[in-house]
């Protein structure tokens, strides 16, 4: 895929990271039955930092996000996220999420809710917004997804690249201070990725912390600070995207990107 804002990859990127730390993960091991999908992983995250995940299928980048808000729990090491660190305390779990939006593959709204329905139930019910404020909330994040008018319809009458909008502003709607993405192109049409990814620049381009499993390549080059490259559960290679992409280190890096960019 090309470079869909070419003239903004550049100059935008240092602005907005900061020193303070988002996300710290430290030997941080992972197994599924004895199949060991994470090993001795180290990351650091600071906040307004947006990373992409890449490798091949199999490789542990979805279970590496999903062990960031606890969706997957992990055997050792430690995840501390905004200060919390991930435990089987319940209450740090919540808290984490509370702070921590995650948009999937699959839009997983609730197909019986209107798309505002589905963007308030989670400030109304999980932090007590006033109705009012969540309304107005979802109304503001839904303009910036630039899906308004589809406020009053439910999901299943919209394209596949709106509902994940609405998805996208769902999660932005519990003022979330970092951001999750598990592949969420991968499901849609081809002539639909474009709409959601230039919502994901826009998120990017306003400092939002963000993590990203995407093959979107050319998204990388717009809005990564930093592409990390794993395989077989560990983080293989990690640099800026114009180092990552130009000047790959190891040879199974080099490999991934010949595949993914046919050269």
């Amino acid at each position: 895929m090309t470079d869909p804002h070419p003239d903004r990859s550049a100059d935008r990127r240092p602005l907005t990271v900061s020193d303070q730390v988002a996300i710290e993960i430290q030997r941080m091991n992972k197994w599924f039955g004895t199949f060991h999908v994470l090993r001795d992983i180290d990351l650091t995250v600071h906040k307004g930092e947006r990373i992409v995940i890449a490798g091949p299928s199999g490789s542990g980048k979805s279970t590496l996000i999903r062990c960031i808000n606890r969706l997957e729990a992990h055997q050792s090491g430690r995840i501390v996220v905004d200060g919390i660190e991930l435990t089987n305390d319940l209450k740090h779990i919540d808290q984490v999420r509370s702070e921590v939006g995650m948009v999937f593959q699959h839009f997983n709204l609730f197909p019986h809710l209107t798309v505002l329905e589905n963007c308030t139930l989670a400030p109304i019910w999980v932090r007590r917004v006033p109705r009012r404020q969540a309304v107005a909330t979802a109304m503001r994040y839904l303009e910036k997804v630039r899906i308004p008018e589809q406020a009053h319809k439910y999901p299943g009458q919209l394209s596949g690249g709106q509902q994940q909008r609405v998805a996208i502003a769902r999660s932005l709607c519990m003022e979330p201070k970092v951001m999750l993405f598990d592949e969420p192109t991968s499901a849609l049409d081809p002539e639909m990725i474009k709409e959601v990814l230039d919502t994901m620049i826009e998120l990017a381009e306003d400092g939002m912390t963000m993590l990203c499993v995407t093959h979107e390549m050319g998204f990388a080059q717009a809005v990564a600070n930093r592409v990390i490259f794993m395989d077989q559960g560990q983080i293989v290679e990690q640099n800026t995207p114009h180092e990552f992409f130009n000047n790959p280190q190891s040879e199974r890096t080099k490999l991934f990107l010949s595949q993914i960019l046919g050269h």
